[in-house]
């Protein structure tokens, strides 16, 4: 309404006429009004008044004392002077006879008043009543809405004879309220009194009018037009009275239907004439035609349907749609307001309502009219419209636009609830009921509807209100003609892109619309299956290839992105469409156009296909049925096919094979199976371009810059076009070129299978298996991979990256196809049928590239050869084997040992005289020739051989090759002189030949100084230069001379060398506790060589060794049993090693699944990195804790054989042992080392898991690609979990304490709790940690802290993590809450042991008993659920367990208080305790209580009694409520739980009523009232307040009986006087507020009994003065009880305390007039009187409104101020004596700051804005703006119907209640 003021025109109402009575001013109102005279009758006469009034507060108990009362009165006015018409104590005496009126008074009461009031008029004159008016009106105005029939007559009489008589200028300011107060008497027709009521209003209305007209009015001016609108207001403000102004609308509203023609003037410069408005019609829309159209919305919108009824016959009658009204005077936007209200009407499916609404839509029916006769078009152009009748053209000229623009803005209306939501819809299908409105209306409001559910599928709180929301929507949506909604779809569609460069971001909106429609709702209609879908399928890939090509020089963005919806749109409709879509077209749609036959060139006809489609759409837009398809069936089927193909070329040929393209493709084959087997795809382009693309996807080993979707996408182009091949007849040609795609695509997947890159292997095999299957040569695939494992070479040899690219196909092959097979096959010799499927399938294309591997294997010195070998081990499965056996078949040669060995003996010698001439080759042919002798002759003949000794210099054969080899294998020349492959294999020959030396001596004893520097010498160089093949030589030779040089007999050493590692392969032993199998006697005990320890540490972080890391973990393996004596001193730094090795691999993982790029710092294939080092690591810790278990047996009893004597297999099985032993220095720390790698271990393992368990990075890789992460992420968890089986089998406690530690991080760093919570999860799915062993674990580590004294040595943590007793009683609770509830019967035994030894001696465990006691409370309740829980022993056990440990925790921990309030800390819910840990060690006070709020609702189910509950609330509120409430520092110690804590114990029937006390001391405390319980105010107090009211409402009684009334008497002068005032003050001031308190905090209405109470309190306290005791300083508590009284009580049971409050609010406002003083009132008071207005005039109770007027101008004079205005409203006359006192110049109502920041139906002044502000700065910065905009405001808020805001109000009130800096 404020911005529309400026551009309205404003009434020329006339200046206030003389010699006429004006209201009284409202300064005056104020004053003294009795009868300031010195004659002594007069005095004589005021005293008789004043003698009668007291008897109203002193003799009034029953209703016949108001009739005396009202007797005494009138006989004291009956005495009056001659000549005096005037009443003393005139406000008093209105006051009283207000009073008098109270609705609860029998009819006596009333009618005495009104004699008295007869009296009065008829004493005072009219002039006096004039003037007086308001004083006696207020008490008036609501007398008819209660009258008893008796009582009517009087007042009706009253207001006729003396009211309706005054003057225009003194009924002017109260017209509304005269006019509210009138309106009861006509709401029955049928009543006696309803036709004098109605003749009162009409004779009202003319007094108005002809005062107003006056001498110099215009006559063409409205004079009643002020009486219209007052109507209009009363109607929309007070719902109580529209009833009445209903009907005297009906009889006396001018109709404003037809012009008036009687009159016309000039329209301007053309000089035609214009009809205009008739009298009537003017003074009903003047000067705000809104208020017509408000009222009429009002009552549209109105609860009662016979009140809806009424003004729905108005609209007919007198409002039709074609007013000239509506269209000349109102603006658009209420016309749409008017038709939206009108329209709402439907929603309650009530016949006679639509039949009158349809009736006002489609006009009158008599088409003889002169306004329907107006309608006829006798344009002969427009055919639509004469074929349609003379309703539709009606509603289409005058109704169509508002209507459709009302639903349009209720779609658009934001609304969270689904009722508010689905209303538009029903709306908008009962309009459809009426096919001339819903076929013009719909068209233009479907896709906003649609739009609408879209958007609130986003804000929905949960999917049941989507749910509603989407089947009111697809109530409508099924209701719509198909061709309608498919017009409209392709008109978003299709036109959008019509005109030039098409508004992308619009057309992304309308397809992302188009997918939700065809995906949410019904489309199974035939018409759109046949018709509708496949035109929007053809026009979709027509702009696809239009759009593609605009945009296909970009790179893939949006415009890319657009183009792919699009095509996923098309995907959705054909899969939607039926295969009969394409039937021949004599089948159906005979008038279809045979458009695109098969000669038809594309090309040219796209476009017009584009036209003729877009052009049906348009030319058909608005019929109600569709006409038939200019395409048939046949045609649009070869279209769909010739355009997804073109669309496919344009890919192929710009090399965009991505996720556009793969759409396109899926497309093609939807169509495919669609078309009839008649349609065939032309394939001479397509394989072609498909050639060429897939050229350009062979990409270099050096760079990965294609992602994998792209050769995806293309073999699913490959699928299709194979169909299609089948299908159709080809040539030779078209199958040689799509042969040659296929093998261009191997090529392509070829790289992709690189171990050092997993991401993608998965994928990249399957892709390769899918191409074998679309070959029709069995063999292409096999032949591809061969080729491209040789490579360039020109011999037959495999290349080492081509060998390694084969096992990830052969691993992954194998885990696709026959992972499902592998346990059983195990454990069964003979194969299984899928075993035997997958090998013959595995045969097609891995036959020859397995042999081509296998014969690496006959030159072993190679990188292929180790790579084969390694792979060959690690290939732990039976069927693996089987399939090898099946696909290789070979045999070996025989032995020809003895020729070779005198040929090798002749050999030796001729090589002593080699000086320094070196002949490499022939050198590397002795030593293979020898190799391979030694390798296959028998051993018995080697000793001998070795033993012979040479004759020229007495050296043996065994010392000659010992020495060439080491030669060889360590001399620096040789190393720095000659090519390294050639050196290599030199090296690796001569180190297998003194590996077979050492193996065939008897003894070493000659060799055994050359031998040991030497070799480590190699191995550290060849790490250093990453020889491979060398390292791995050198570590079997290292391994068989350690074993020999440290004493091993040669059966053992050759049983150990020929041992496999079991790491990571298919065995189910437990490697832990699998030993080495060294012989138990050592000969010679010696030390193993200190380079030995370097060269292991520096094999674990060189990346030289990293390839052949499973081969140093194997040999790590081999040399722990040397270290057993030392193996202590070693263990940490092998530990570290491996760790940090572990860590740096999985970050390299990790990386390589984040990015396709990834440069790795560790090894090239981090997954069998780290399952290689994880092997290590269990090695390492085993041999530690085997060791440690060995020594700890020469200290301690050796074990019964009832327990366990393996390795790691003891578990703990019992809590309440005594101390055994003490524990050596020695082994102590031996233990400690130990534990210590252990916890690294479980680190580093549940890293591993979470990673394995919770990352996904999907922003980064394909959703295809997800496959290859599950694999490795499930490797990699796996084996993390059995070394974490291991070590908690092995270390329970420590294990679990680790975990705890993990897990207490993960609580810590805020981390979700999802993350928190896999702990828990990994510790359920380990093997060994039932809860049966981890719950008395978890005792063990809380003794260990407490009372370790009560624990075995072998119980005891070591306390190596840094936890706290509270931190595991935390995971305590955490891990019982996540455990199953059948879990309960296998530790209840444990528990209740636990929980019995906890309560013998409670002292150790203080700081843990709150969360122990939170444990018991939740076996209580899994308890429950469970049948283990109906055994009743059990639970009275339990019962009796938590009524002790409550007594326990406060006995042995007191509750206590930190300094700071609770206030300044985080606060958090009790309900999510369970989710939070604190950062310190010790359990608080507000955590016990959070503990206990948490559980008090269940303890029916803990406790089950109800003894034994009524006690445990006694000792809550003895131990925690009591403390807390008496605290000094109350109530800053009071939490959020707390409060919790008691509204539960209020809600449980069975417990103490001693929180009742409680509550009621907290509340009557005198500091209760503070900022800091405001925080807490409104979330909890209430709430509890609530509970305690309802239960003890006699509270109200005793709080109204401790006020005191104001009294003088017994006050001392002095400082004694003033500190008893101040203290009577405050303590009514807090009764004041405790009694608002409870007013909000209990339901509406609760306290109507006690309203008589409160209102007699109210008036003692308003008497109050400066100097009474209680003083006037309480007023501002008095304000916002009245404002709590408005929020919390129905106006009809406040009709009794208005006179009292609006006296009050004129004295305490009035205060503010420049010089006058009062000491009753301060800006503190006045403030919150300003606040009690504030609410009364925005909340606007019924009877309120009746005396609104005496405060602000609430008739349209607010806005529109006629000339020479002179308001009696007292904000309004005060506000100007306060701008005219400072200085302010009065101009334009212009809206000032407080307005422009309020929003409609807000409190205008907010405490928390006014805090800031200095007390002496209030008038200038609050005050003053609020008082000058309070009544634009309120007009404003009316005229806009905003709701009033409940919320806002209660929110200000709350604050102003505990605001403490107001309290005296």
């Amino acid at each position: 309404m404020s911005a529309e003021v400026n551009h309205l025109q404003r009434a020329g109402s006339p200046a206030t006429l003389p010699n006429r009575s004006s209201p009284v001013n409202p300064k005056r109102r104020i004053e003294d009004d009795g009868l300031i005279k010195t004659d002594k009758p007069t005095r004589r006469y005021a005293a008789g008044i004043d003698r009668a009034l007291s008897l109203f507060d002193s003799a009034l108990q029953e209703w016949a004392d108001y009739i005396s009362f009202l007797g005494r009165l009138l006989k004291a006015l009956q005495v009056h002077p001659p000549g005096i018409s005037d009443v003393p104590h005139k406000s008093l005496v209105a006051q009283r006879l207000s009073q008098c009126l109270n609705p609860i008074l029998p009819a006596g009461v009333h009618q005495k008043a009104l004699e008295v009031y007869t009296y009065i008029f008829s004493l005072i004159g009219k002039d006096g009543l004039g003037r007086d008016l308001p004083y006696y009106l207020p008490g008036l105005s609501p007398v008819l809405a209660f009258a008893s029939l008796s009582t009517k007559p009087a007042i009706l009489a009253l207001f006729d004879t003396f009211i309706v008589a005054l003057d225009s200028v003194a009924l002017r300011p109260a017209l509304k309220a005269v006019v509210l107060a009138l309106l009861p008497g006509l709401e029955e027709e049928t009543s006696e009194e309803f036709e004098q009521t109605l003749g009162i209003l009409q004779r009202l209305k003319e007094a108005v009018a002809h005062d107003e007209k006056g001498e110099g009015s215009v006559q063409d001016a409205s004079g009643d037009h002020f009486f219209w609108q007052c109507l209009f207001l009363a109607s929309i403000t007070s719902a109580s009275r529209r009833q009445g102004a209903l009907a005297y609308l009906q009889r006396h509203l001018p109709r404003l239907g037809k012009p008036s023609a009687s009159q016309s003037q000039p329209s301007g410069q053309d000089g035609g004439p214009t009809q205009r408005l008739s009298y009537e019609v003017e003074a009903v829309t003047s000067p705000e035609p809104g208020l017509l159209i408000r009222c009429f919305v009002a009552g549209l919108n109105d609860e009662n349907v016979l009140v809806q009824r009424g003004f729905l016959d108005l609209l007919v009658t007198h409002l039709p749609l074609h007013s000239e009204v509506l269209h000349r005077k109102v603006s658009p936007g209420d016309l749409v307001k008017l038709a939206t209200a009108a329209v709402s009407v439907v929603s309650r499916r009530e016949m006679s309502l639509n039949r009158r609404l349809w009736a006002w839509f489609l006009g009158p029916k008599d088409t003889t009219s002169e306004q329907t006769s107006d309608l006829a078009a006798p344009n002969g152009s427009n055919r639509h419209d004469q074929n349609d009748g003379l309703q539709i053209k009606y509603f289409r000229q005058y109704g169509q636009s508002p209507l459709t623009q009302g639903i349009f803005n209720m779609f658009q209306t934001d609304a969270l609830t689904p009722a508010e939501n689905a209303r538009p819809f029903r709306i908008a299908l009962a309009v459809m009921d009426r096919w001339e409105i819903g076929s013009l209306v719909v068209p233009n409001v479907l896709i906003p509807g649609l739009r609408r559910v879209w958007r609130y599928q986003k804000l929905a709180r949960t999917p049941e209100d989507f749910a509603e929301v989407l089947r009111s929507a697809s109530g409508f949506f099924n209701g719509v003609e198909s061709g309608l909604i498919w017009d409209e779809i392709s008109n978003k569609l299709l036109c959008a892109t019509s005109m030039g460069v098409p508004d992308l971001h619009a057309f992304q909106d309308n397809l992302d619309l188009a997918v939700f429609i065809v995906t949410h709702f019904d489309l199974q209609e035939e018409e759109m299956l046949l018709q509708h879908l496949p035109f929007l399928v053809l026009a979709l890939l027509l702009k696809s290839r239009g759009l593609w090509t605009l945009f296909r020089d970009q790179e893939q963005g949006f415009e890319q992105a657009l183009v792919d919806r699009m095509l996923l749109l098309a995907g959705k409709l054909i899969d939607l469409m039926p295969a009969r879509t394409f039937d021949d077209p004599t089948a159906h749609n005979k008038q279809g156009k045979t458009l695109g036959g098969p000669d038809a060139n594309l090309d040219t006809e796209t476009h017009d296909f584009l036209i003729e489609i877009e052009g049906h759409y348009v030319k058909r837009r608005g019929k109600a049925r569709w006409a038939g398809s200019p395409i048939d069936g046949d045609a649009l089927g070869r279209l769909m096919l010739k355009n997804t193909a073109r669309l496919i070329q344009q890919h192929l040929r710009s090399n965009r094979l991505g996720p556009v393209f793969d759409t396109t493709v899926s497309i093609l084959a939807k169509v495919c199976v669609k078309l009839p087997q008649n349609h065939f795809l032309d394939l001479t382009g397509l394989l072609p371009d498909a050639h060429k693309a897939s050229q350009h996807l062979i990409i270099k080993d050096d760079g990965f810059h294609k992602e994998l979707g792209a050769i995806v996408h293309l073999i699913a182009l490959l699928e299709t076009l194979r169909t299609a091949l089948v299908r159709a007849p080809t040539s030779g040609l078209e199958v040689y070129r799509l042969r040659s795609i296929l093998q261009n695509v191997v090529t392509a997947l070829w790289p992709y299978l690189s171990p050092s890159r997993p991401k993608n292997n998965v994928e990249a095999v399957r892709c390769m298996w899918k191409v074998h299957s679309l070959s029709s040569d069995k063999n292409l695939v096999e032949s591809c991979i061969t080729a491209l494992m040789i490579g360039n070479r020109e011999e037959d040899f495999v290349e080492l990256q081509g060998a390694r690219r084969f096992g990830v196909l052969w691993s992954a092959s194998n885990s696709n196809h026959g992972s499902h097979a592998r346990r059983s096959s195990l454990a069964t010799s003979t194969p299984p049928r899928s075993t035997q499927f997958n090998t013959i399938r595995a045969g097609d294309i891995l036959a020859r590239p397995l042999l081509l591997v296998l014969d690496t294997l006959e030159d072993r010195k190679t990188d292929v050869s180790v790579f084969a070998t390694g792979w060959l081990q690690s290939l732990g499965n039976v069927e693996v084997y089987r399939l090898m056996l099946t696909l290789f078949i070979g045999a070996f040669v025989a032995d020809m040992a003895p020729r070779i060995i005198d040929f090798l003996r002749s050999k030796l010698q001729a090589m002593q005289s080699m000086e320094s001439h070196f002949d490499l080759d022939q050198c590397l042919y002795y030593f293979r020739t020898l190799s391979n002798v030694i390798e296959h002759t028998s051993v018995e003949i080697w000793p001998a051989v070795f033993a012979e000794e040479n004759h020229n210099n007495a050296v043996t054969t065994q010392m000659c090759l010992t020495k060439i080899c080491l030669w060889v294998v360590g001399d620096e020349v040789v190393t720095q002189h000659v090519s390294s492959p050639r050196l290599s294999r030199l090296q690796q020959t001569a180190v297998s030949v003194l590996q077979e030396v050492l193996l065939r001596s008897e003894s070493l004893a000659n060799i055994e100084g050359e031998i040991e520097s030497p070799i480590f010498i190699a191995l550290l160089r060849s790490m250093r230069k990453a020889n491979h093949p060398l390292q791995v030589s050198l570590l079997s030779l290292t391994t068989v001379w350690l074993r020999r040089h440290l004493g091993e007999t040669t059966h053992t050493l050759s049983a150990s060398h020929r041992r496999t590692h079991s790491g990571d392969h298919g065995s189910q032993k437990n490697p832990l506790q699998d030993r080495l199998d060294v012989e138990e006697a050592v000969l010679q005990p010696a030390a193993p060589p200190p380079l030995l320890l370097d060269c292991l540490l520096e094999s674990l972080a060189s990346a030289g060794s990293q390839p052949v890391l499973g081969h140093w973990i194997a040999f790590l393996g081999t040399c722990l049993p040397f270290y057993m004596s030392n193996i202590f001193q070693i263990l940490m730094p092998l530990s570290d090693g491996l760790i940090k090795a572990v860590e740096v691999s999985l970050n390299d993982l990790q990386m390589s699944f984040r990015s396709q790029n990834v440069q790795y710092t560790a090894a090239e294939e981090p997954i069998n990195a780290i399952v290689e080092l994880l092997n290590g690591i269990e090695h390492v810790l085993a041999q530690a804790h085997d060791r440690l278990s060995e020594r700890a047996t020469d200290h301690v009893n050796i074990k019964t054989p009832e327990q366990p004597q393996g390795f790691f297999n003891h578990m703990v099985s019992g809590v309440f042992t005594p101390d055994a032993y003490k524990s050596r220095s020695a082994t102590a720390n031996n233990r400690l080392t130990v534990l210590l790698c252990f916890k690294d271990a479980v680190r580093l393992c549940v890293r591993i898991w979470s990673w394995g368990a919770g990352v996904s990075d999907n922003s980064s890789a394909e959703h295809t690609l997800s496959g290859s992460f599950k694999q490795v992420s499930l490797r990699l968890k796996n084996r993390a979990r059995r070394i974490l089986e291991h070590i908690f089998a092995a270390e329970s406690l420590e294990c679990l304490e680790t975990l705890i530690d993990s897990w207490r991080g993960l609580e810590e760093a805020g981390k979700s709790e999802v993350s928190s919570a896999m702990i828990l999860n990994l510790l359920h799915v380990l093997d060994g940690s039932r809860p049966r062993n981890t719950i008395p674990a978890i005792f063990n580590a809380l003794y260990s802290r407490t009372n370790p004294g009560a624990l075995d040595a072998d119980r005891k943590s070591t306390l190596t993590s840094e936890l706290s007793d509270s931190e595991i009683a935390w995971f305590l609770v955490q891990y019982t809450r996540s455990l199953e509830d059948d879990a309960m019967d296998e530790i209840w035994a444990d528990c209740i042991t636990f929980l019995k030894d906890v309560l013998g001696n409670p002292l150790p465990h203080r700081q843990t008993l709150p969360r122990l006691l939170e444990f018991t409370a939740l076996l209580g309740i899994k308890v429950d659920n469970t049948k283990f829980g109906e055994n009743r022993k059990r639970r009275r056990e339990l019962a009796d367990l938590f009524l002790r440990q409550l007594t326990a925790t406060f006995t042995t921990k007191p509750l206590s208080f930190p300094i700071e309030p609770a206030s300044s800390k985080s606060q958090k819910p009790a309900d999510d305790t369970h989710h939070s840990l604190g950062t310190h060690d010790e359990t608080t006070s507000e955590d016990i209580v959070a503990i206990l709020a948490a559980n008090i609702p269940h303890i029916s189910k803990i406790l089950m009694d109800g003894d034994r509950i009524a006690t445990a609330s006694n000792i809550i509120s003895a131990q925690v409520v009591t403390p807390t409430l008496r605290w000094k520092g109350f109530p800053r110690n009071v939490a959020p739980s707390f409060l919790e804590l008691l509204l539960a114990m209020a809600q449980i029937p069975g417990a103490s009523k001693g929180w009742r006390k409680d509550v009621a001391e907290a509340f009557n405390d005198t500091r209760f009232f503070c900022d800091t319980s405001y925080e807490l105010a409104a979330p909890k107090w209430l709430p509890l307040l609530r509970a305690w009211i309802i239960s003890d409402k006699d509270r109200m009684t005793e709080l109204l009986a401790r006020m005191p009334s104001p009294t003088a008497a017994g006050i001392m002068f002095g400082v004694g006087a003033s500190s008893a005032r101040l203290e009577a003050d405050r303590r009514t001031q807090l009764n004041l507020r405790r009694v608002a308190m409870l007013l909000l905090a209990a339901p509406r209405d609760s306290f109507v009994m006690q309203l008589g109470t409160i209102q007699e309190k109210v008036g003692e306290l308003f008497h109050a003065t400066a100097a009474s005791s209680p003083s006037s300083a309480t007023r501002a508590e008095i304000y916002s009880l009245l404002r709590a009284l408005v929020l919390t009580t129905s106006p009809v049971h406040l009709a009794s305390m208005w006179p009292s409050i609006t006296t009050e609010l004129q004295e305490a406002i009035s205060s503010l007039y420049p010089g006058r003083k009062d000491d009753k009132y301060n800006m503190h008071c006045v403030v919150h009187a300003c606040k009690l207005l504030d609410i009364l005039v925005v909340a606007a109770p019924d009877d309120f409104q009746m005396r609104e007027w005496l405060f602000i101008t609430d008739t349209i004079d607010a806005v529109y101020r006629p000339q020479g205005f002179e308001t009696s409203a007292l904000v309004d006359d005060l506000i100007e004596d306060l701008d005219a006192n400072a200085g302010i110049v009065q101009g334009a109502t212009t809206p000032g700051p407080s307005a422009q920041q309020s929003e409609g139906g807000k409190p205008l002044l907010a405490t928390k804005n006014l805090r800031g502000i200095p007390r002496e700065k209030l008038l200038d910065r609050a005050i003053r703006p609020f008082l000058r905009q309070l009544s634009i405001h309120t007009f404003e808020s009316t005229y806009s119907m905003n709701a009033f805001d409940w919320q806002a109000a209660h929110d200000d009130l709350l604050f102003d209640i505990f605001d403490e800096t107001n309290l005296v």
